[in-house]
This record gives structure tokens, C-alpha cells and sequence, in this order.
């Protein structure tokens, strides 16, 4: 079977045979998880369901996964190449029960695909059970290893118990809880028992039944889900590597065509060669070009890989977080090409086409990403390659400091964490020179560095901003309903019912009250009207009231007021402030939006037409990349190379003003999700989770009608996009439009700021005032030219003008600033003129006789070069037969300019000899032609000396 037979196989297995639905995968860039660089296994998106915090809209799924583990806690990097199984991309094909099947019948279903649709020697399989860990009161797995025996007649010698191997975990938090692993036994005798979790490659790990059914917190501890779930984990490849008969992960059929690639690049062949260890041997490794040849073709055919799929997702190579992993993959594999493959120039982005090919039809959104992910790979492989060169210089630097033959852990360290060195090559080149490198102390400096990158993913987030598991278990327990925020979609203000109150430790029955208002708390509504943080849209603030208005005898009413709302799991946070007197579980209340949302809601809806006049504007390659609204702006990030033209920019305001002028009808509807991906140019965030029913945002035509009619090329009109938030009823009510700045986000990515509305109008009559300005400018005397340049550059400090105006503006200021500078220069050029006439006057009366001619040697105090140029012109013109030698002194060195005239030429004095023999004399050297040259020298204190062997030599030579 082909690799692609075999994944279609096992999607067909669950599917069709066990009521599985078919997930596809999430990008390896989590889009909505801070806490993970990249997707490392099938159940990252779906972490939510195993928590609790969301219901899963189905009981059974699988898929096949992409997946990295290039940094963090799942790390596979460094034995790229060397290993026969290790990859930093990776396909994981996986099965998931959420609180439907469990340990049984994830069991049955793996033993029936591997020996009965694959026809896998049962006597070869072996498998691993958890040994339990009495600390945190989980217990010895022996229920998976009855099933093993019962459903697949496993011996016991066929059954291993393991410790923290077989407990999984997702990261240092979250779902996790007790496995068991199938292994395949390989070795020409089946006696490869003992060496089941080890290092024999003969004896595979090839599929992980995890059983989800802890979540670790924080504090390392351990608590139960409130339902038990499956994850499982099958590596493609090496499942693929058996099924295959072939005897490592690079020998599959998705490999060879990089083989034949690499072969057409390089001229070298890959014949499969592996060393004895994973580990870098630089002794063996030098001794086998074959070697070194088949680890440098691994390494390059698995990081184009990674590469591709993580751009395509989004990433870009950046010098932080997953940016900077990135960033390390390409130049590691930069560095074997060239330097084991000699591969001097880009070689790197010529492989992506072949990534595409091999896993475009699996992976469809590929294709639609292609020719930017080649152009970002080529870019960073020209820039790394001057690095490189500047690395190997460093390396130099740190060898000749280095101690007792060690090039230290800092040294080491900056190489690799500031100029991308990395520390393979480091040893290696230390190794050569006969020294080391202070290994111990470069991996501490790497470990301080992991520490922060991790501590770093949740700085900054708020406490009360997200529910522990402990708190939505206990919500749950008590019944407490998940919100219901759909009258969020009408901002009128509502009734609703205090559930629940969390002060970012635990559930409180009463609020701290506005005697300690500055703590914060979180209040939980049956039902609110308010928006929650979600696709750009920031949360609603507002007041919720409770009780009657004070008078004689009665107490305030209770006022709280909401700063932002943030959705947790189904329930929706109101984040605030108690202003007056106190909530309790049970209250009542009043709930009234500020008077924001009109606003915020003209720039959502503005962006989803700006979304639509790019891809006009641009090109259907265009892909929406982020966005932020707010009552003040709105923001958009999308796909693009290049900055944004004038003319460009001119357009997409021109086309989204025409949507506002025409008055067009909002529409929102929510439809099946399968159904609704059919409408013909429907834009939807690449990698977004949406649910099975999404609802749709129309602007100038019914969903109803999208619906009935998906292909209809007419729908290219309008703008359609899967969105959640909130929009206004009619694009009239957003005014007008106007873009205020265009920059770059990271390479590939373009990122356009707008207003909408009032703002937007006021941004236009401050633009306005520009172009006369301007007019009046360009018009304006010289005298004026300075306070003009002022004027401009006082109204271009104004906040949020139009982009266009603004960009007409600097131009304007550039061209009066050169106009300023012309005029300066033209004054100072007459006044170096009659200075220098003043100063060939008095050098003239100075000038004593040499043949026929006047010699004349000076030095001119404080002279530029350009006045030392404008005498010796004036000189010449006022002295036709001459030798003339002007030096000064200048920033601490010397200046030389000679001249000659034809007829002391003919007696054998040379403006080019003179001037290098005299510019010796001040610690210089120059020349040039016998009627003209120029010279330096470094020390001026001998300019003196220099100017009188000028007299002499002159002298020597015309008598």
C-alpha cells in the first residue's frame, strides 16, 4: 500500500465501521492556545472537550493530525537526521471518545485494524501499561491489561508495566491520564520483549491508547474529570515504515521524491545510512562522506516539511517564540546543505514544491499558500547565509578568548541564541582546533532560556479573566447552566439573574463590595446581552443594577459595573467592579450596555467589507491573518509581500464606501457548517475552529439565497464570511471609511489600521486642510521655507489622519527639506568660492619660483576637502605655470591635494609621485594622474615635516 492508501485506510476504518466523524486537522499553529508553540498531538483542539469547559458537538471523531515537536516540552530537533523514527513534522493519525467509549472499546477497535484489516502478526505485538503512582493516588492500570488479555489473547510476557512512560500529558497542565502503548516486535526471532521501550529501532512504538481522565494543575496535582475520554496517537509514518516492510521512517514512499530532488541539487546520492547513536560523533561522522551526506538529506527533506506546514498555518520565522524556532529549523538545515551537501546558494525553498506534491492532495491548503511560503523560506535562506559567514568569523573571536582550550557556555550560548550558530556546528569547529566547548554550562544558559519562554505563555492574563477546572466542575455539580448570551445579538438592556460569582481563586456566594472595589470580580448571568471577547471583537463594558433606587429609609441599589466580558467554557464572565453595595448568588439585576457597541460595531462591520476590497483589490490569495475591533478602530491583517500602493489604498476606500453609500442590509444566519462552506467566495479565518452550525454574515444578500444557490459567481459581490460578533443593521450607518496606516506585521504579513463613522469624518477634515497647506508650501518664499516645513510637520502630528494624506504630506515636507538643502548648498558653494579667490590671493604673494613656474606648499587651517579642491582651482587659473601642494587637518587627519602643470610635468615633477612621497611623511598614501592627485594621512602632528619634504622633493626634481 501507498502512504496515502494507508491514511485513507484508517480514516475508512473509524468512519465507516465505528460511527466515527471525520475531523479535520487543526493547523500545527494553535490559533486559540497561548500555551503551546505549536500543535504536538491530535488532541490539542480538541483539550476544550477533554476540560469540560465546552460541550463536544459529536461522540466519536478521527483524523489524521499535523504535528511539531520542535520545542517545549515535545522536542525532537536535535536527533533529526540521526534517528530513523524522529521528525519535527509529523502526521498522528487518532480516534477520540469524549464520554462515550472508554478502555474497552478503544481496545477492540485498535486490535481489529492492526490484525484484521492490516494483518499484523499478533505473536509480534506487544504492549505497555501504567504501573500507577501512589503519591498522586492513580493505580496500577491492571483493567487495560485484563482487556489485553480478554479481546486480543495477549500472554503476559506480551504485557509490560511502565511509569511516567505510560501517563501522558499534554503539557506541564491539562487533560491527561494513564496509557497504553502497542509496540511491534521486528527482530528475526520475536525476542524483542525486552527491549520494549528502549533503543532498539527493531522494537517500534507504533500506536497510544490514552485515557483521559485527569487534569494537572498548576501546583503538579492531579484532579478527576467529571467524564472519561480516549486519545489516541498512531505516528504515520512509522506505521506506515511496517506496513511498508522498510526499515526506518525515511524509507517510506513520502521520502523518495526529496531523495531525487536532493540527488539533482547536490549531485550525491541517499542510500540510507544511519550512525550507531542518535547523538552527533564528529570523529565517526568525518570519516564517512556517505554519512554525512544521508543525515544532511534527512534533515533537509524533514525541516522543508515543517517549514511549509508551519507557514502555511501562519507562522513566520522571527527571532521569538515559535517564530524563533522556525528560525532555527531553516538554518539548521541551511547549514548541513552547505556545509555537508555544498550547497552554496538557496537551496531550501526549491523543495517546496515537492512537499506539495507529496501531501497537497491529504492537505489541500497547501496549494493555496505555495508561492508565499517559497518566497519567506528564500528569504530567510539569503539572509542566513551572510549570517553564517558572520558566525564562523565570531566563532574565531570566541576561540582566541577562550581558557584552557574551552570556548565558553556564553560564547556559546550568544552563537547560537543571537546569531542563529548552532552549537553542533560549534563543537565541531572547536573539535577541529584541538578544544571544547563548556557543553554543561551552555545547556543551563538553554534551560533559563526554556524556563522563561514557558513561564511567558500565561504573563499577563488576568485571574478572573478564565474558570479552573475545579470551579467548572463545581458549576456543573451545581447545576449551574451554561449562559445564554443570545440576546447579545440586541442591545437592548435585559433582566437576568446573578448565577455565579468567581474572584479568580474560587466561587463566592457575595461580592467583596464596593469598600474593596479595586479586588475585581467576575459575575456569572443566566443570560446577558453583553458581547464576549471572541474573533476580534472586543468584550461589552456596562452596568448591572440590582434592587430598588434609594429613599428615606432604603438602602442604594447594588451597582456593578463591567469593564470587559470574556467567554470560560459555556459560561460568559462580566469582569468588574462592585460600585455599590453588594451582589449575591440569586440577585437579580438590571443589565445595560455602555454606549460603545453602536460604535464597535460600525468597525466590525466596515472590516468584513475592507476583507472583501482587498481580496478585489489583491487577489483571492489574500487571506485574513487577524483583526481587532474596537469602539475607536478597527484593525485588519492579511496576506501580502509587498506594501500597500496609493493607488491600492485609494481603491479599498473607494470600493467600501460604495458598500456604505449603497445601503446595504445586513444579514446573519446561522446554517450547517458543511453547507454553508459550498457559497461561492465565503471568506473564513484559515485554521479557525468553527462549530457544525456557524453562522453566516451576509452584507447585501439573504443567506437564504446563498444557500439555495452556492456556486453563483454573482455572490463574489458581496462579502461573506463565517463570524460570530455583532454588525450593524444597514452599512449606511457606519458613514464613511478612511485607512490611516499600513505597516508590516512579519514577513508576509501586511496590517492595515481604519475608522469608520464620526472618526473617520473628523480624520478627513484635518486631511483636508493638508493639500492647501501644501500648496501654500511649495509657493512659499525661501526666507519661509523653514517655518512652512514646521507648519507641515505640526499638522502630520495629528492623530489618525488619512494614510494618503499623510503619505502626500512627508513627501511634500522631503521635497521642501531637499529645497532647503539646495539652497544651503548653493550659499555655501559661493562662499567656499570667494573664500578660496582670498585665500589663492594670499598664497600667490607667498609663492616662491621653481623652474618657470611658482611653487606654492601650504597648509589651510580647518579646510574641508571641498575647499581645498576650490583653491587649488582658483590657484591654477591665477598661476598658469605651477606645483601646488595644500594639505589640512580635519577629525584628526591629514588632507593632501597637489597640482601640476604640463610644462613642470616635462621636467619630471609628477602630481602622483609628489603627493605619496609627502603623504608618507604624515602616516598616509594616495596618487593619482601627474597633473592632479589626492592623498591622506593619519597623523597630523607630522604635517609640518610632510610639507617641507613637498618643498625639498620639488625642488630636487625642477633645480
Amino acid at each position: 500500500m501507498t502512504s496515502n492508501e494507508i491514511r485513507q485506510q484508517y480514516l475508512d476504518f473509524f468512519t465507516d465501521r465505528h460511527g466515527h466523524t471525520f475531523v479535520p486537522s487543526s493547523p500545527v499553529v494553535p490559533q486559540d492556545d497561548p500555551t503551546l508553540l505549536f500543535t504536538n498531538a491530535g488532541m490539542n483542539q480538541f483539550k476544550p472537550y477533554f476540560l469540560g469547559t465546552e460541550k463536544a458537538p459529536w461522540a466519536r471523531v478521527a483524523n489524521t493530525q499535523k504535528c511539531i515537536r520542535a520545542g517545549g516540552k515535545h522536542n525532537d530537533l536535535d536527533d533529526v537526521g540521526r534517528s530513523r523514527r524522529h521528525h519535527t513534522f509529523f502526521e498522528m493519525l487518532g480516534n477520540w471518545s469524549f464520554g462515550d467509549y472508554f478502555k474497552r472499546g478503544a481496545i477492540e477497535m485498535a486490535w481489529e485494524l492492526l490484525t484484521k484489516v492490516w494483518k499484523l502478526d499478533p505473536t509480534r505485538l506487544h504492549v505497555t501499561c501504567y504501573e500507577g503512582d501512589e503519591n498522586n493516588g492513580v493505580p496500577r492500570d491492571t483493567e487495560a491489561a485484563k482487556l489485553w488479555k480478554e479481546i486480543a489473547k495477549l500472554p503476559d510476557d506480551h504485557i509490560h508495566y511502565f511509569g511516567i512512560d505510560n501517563f501522558w500529558e499534554m503539557g506541564d497542565t491539562g487533560p491527561c491520564g494513564p496509557c497504553t502503548e502497542i509496540y511491534v516486535d521486528r527482530t528475526p526471532d520475536k525476542t524483542g520483549g525486552k527491549d520494549v521501550n528502549g533503543d532498539d529501532p527493531r522494537v517500534m512504538e507504533i500506536w497510544n491508547l490514552v485515557f483521559i481522565q485527569y487534569n494537572r494543575n498548576p501546583d503538579r496535582s492531579l484532579t478527576p474529570l467529571s467524564s472519561q475520554h480516549v486519545d489516541t496517537g498512531m505516528g504515520f509514518e512509522r506505521v506506515t515504515q511496517v506496513l511498508q516492510n522498510v526499515n526506518d521512517n525515511y524509507g517510506i514512499d513520502l521520502f523518495h521524491p526529496f531523495w531525487q530532488k536532493l540527488t539533482e541539487l547536490s549531485a550525491r546520492k541517499y542510500t540510507g545510512k544511519y550512525p550507531a547513536t542518535n547523538k552527533p560523533d564528529p570523529i565517526a561522522e568525518a570519516a564517512d562522506e556517505q554519512l554525512r551526506t544521508d543525515i544532511a538529506f534527512r534533515v533537509i527533506a524533514d525541516h522543508v516539511r515543517c517549514l511549509t506546514f508551519a507557514i502555511t498555518d501562519g507562522a513566520v520565522p522571527s527571532n521569538e517564540g515559535r517564530g524563533y524556532v522556525l528560525r532555527r529549523i531553516l538554518r539548521r538545515a541551511v547549514r548541513f546543505g552547505r556545509q555537508q551537501l555544498n550547497l552554496r546558494d538557496p537551496f531550501m525553498h526549491k523543495l517546496v514544491p515537492v512537499v506539495l506534491d507529496a501531501m497537497g492532495v491529504a492537505f489541500p491548503e497547501l496549494l493555496r499558500q505555495s508561492s508565499r511560503v517559497i518566497e519567506l523560506i528564500k528569504d530567510e535562506e539569503i539572509s542566513f547565509g551572510k549570517t553564517l559567514d558572520r558566525g564562523i568569523s565570531l566563532f574565531e573571536e570566541a576561540a582566541d578568548r577562550a581558557v584552557g582550550k574551552k570556548v565558553s557556555a556564553e560564547d556559546a550560548f550568544k552563537l547560537h541564541d543571537t546569531y542563529g550558530f548552532p552549537i553542533d556546528l560549534t563543537r565541531i569547529m572547536a573539535e577541529e582546533r584541538d578544544m571544547s566547548v563548556d557543553i554543561q554550562g551552555y545547556e543551563n544558559l538553554m534551560q533559563e532560556a526554556k524556563d522563561k519562554a514557558r513561564a511567558g505563555g500565561k504573563e499577563g492574563v488576568s485571574r478572573l479573566f478564565e474558570l479552573s477546572p475545579d470551579a467548572l466542575a463545581k458549576l456543573q455539580q451545581n447545576g449551574v447552566n451554561f449562559t445564554d448570551d443570545s440576546p447579545k445579538f440586541n442591545a437592548a438592556p435585559i433582566s437576568a439573574t446573578v448565577q455565579a460569582i468567581w474572584d479568580g481563586a474560587e466561587l463566592i456566594q457575595t461580592t467583596h463590595g464596593s469598600e474593596a472595589a479595586g479586588q475585581g470580580v467576575a459575575i456569572i448571568l443566566n443570560k446577558t446581552n453583553f458581547y464576549a471577547e471572541m474573533g476580534g471583537q472586543v468584550g461589552d463594558t456596562g452596568i448591572f443594577l440590582a434592587g430598588l433606587p434609594a429613599s428615606a429609609g432604603s438602602s442604594s441599589p447594588a451597582r456593578f459595573d463591567v469593564t470587559t466580558t470574556r467567554t470560560a467554557g459555556g459560561f460568559i464572565l462580566h469582569v468588574g467592579n462592585m460600585i455599590e453595595s453588594h451582589l449575591t448568588v440569586g440577585d437579580p439585576v438590571t443589565a445595560t450596555l455602555a454606549s460603545l457597541r453602536p460604535r464597535t460595531e460600525k468597525n466590525h462591520t466596515s472590516t468584513h467589507l475592507a476583507n472583501w476590497a482587498l481580496r478585489e483589490i489583491l487577489g483571492d490569495a489574500v487571506q485574513q491573518k487577524g483583526s481587532l475591533v474596537d469602539p475607536e478602530k478597527l484593525r485588519f491583517d492579511f496576506t501580502q509581500n509587498k506594501a500597500l500602493t496609493d493607488e491600492e489604498i485609494a481603491k479599498v476606500e473607494s470600493l467600501v464606501k460604495q458598500r456604505i453609500e449603497m445601503k446595504l442590509p445586513v444579514y446573519a444566519e446561522t446554517a450547517p457548517q458543511e453547507q454553508a462552506l459550498k457559497i461561492n467566495t465565503l471568506r473564513a479565518v484559515f485554521g479557525e475552529k468553527y462549530p457544525p452550525m456557524v453562522r453566516v454574515v451576509s452584507i447585501g444578500i439573504p443567506v437564504p439565497d446563498l444557500l439555495k444557490d452556492p456556486t453563483n459567481p454573482k455572490w463574489r459581490e458581496y462579502s461573506i464570511e463565517f463570524c460570530g460578533g455583532t454588525h450593524l443593521r444597514n452599512t449606511s450607518e457606519a458613514s464613511t471609511f478612511v485607512i490611516t496606516s499600513e505597516e508590516s506585521v512579519s514577513k508576509g504579513i501586511r496590517r492595515i489600521f481604519a475608522l469608520t463613522g464620526d472618526a473617520a469624518k473628523n480624520a478627513q477634515a484635518v486631511g483636508d486642510q493638508l493639500d492647501p497647506l501644501i500648496d501654500r508650501s511649495r509657493k512659499a518664499p525661501e526666507g519661509e521655507l523653514s517655518q512652512s516645513v514646521a507648519d507641515l510637520n505640526k499638522l502630520l502630528a495629528t492623530p489618525n489622519l488619512p494614510l494618503r494624506a499623510k503619505r502626500r504630506g512627508h513627501a511634500a515636507v522631503a521635497e521642501l527639506q531637499a529645497k532647503q538643502k539646495a539652497r544651503s548648498k548653493s550659499q555655501k558653494q559661493s562662499a567656499t568660492t570667494a573664500d578660496a579667490g582670498a585665500i589663492a590671493d594670499q598664497l600667490l604673494a607667498s609663492a616662491s619660483p621653481l623652474g618657470t613656474g611658482q611653487l606654492i606648499v601650504a597648509e589651510i587651517p580647518q579646510a574641508t576637502d571641498d575647499h581645498l579642491r576650490s583653491a587649488m582651482d582658483s590657484l591654477r587659473k591665477k598661476a598658469p605655470s605651477h606645483a601646488i601642494m595644500l594639505a589640512s587637518v580635519q577629525d584628526g587627519k591629514v588632507s593632501f591635494v597637489s597640482a601640476v602643470s604640463d610644462d613642470l610635468i616635462a621636467k619630471g615633477l609628477k602630481a602622483g609621485d609628489w603627493i605619496r612621497e609627502t603623504a608618507k611623511i604624515a602616516g598616509g598614501g594616495g596618487g593619482g594622474r601627474p597633473q592632479m592627485a589626492q592623498a591622506g594621512g593619519k597623523d597630523p602632528s607630522k604635517l609640518t615635516a610632510a610639507l617641507e619634504n613637498a618643498r625639498a622633493f620639488a625642488k630636487t626634481v625642477i633645480p
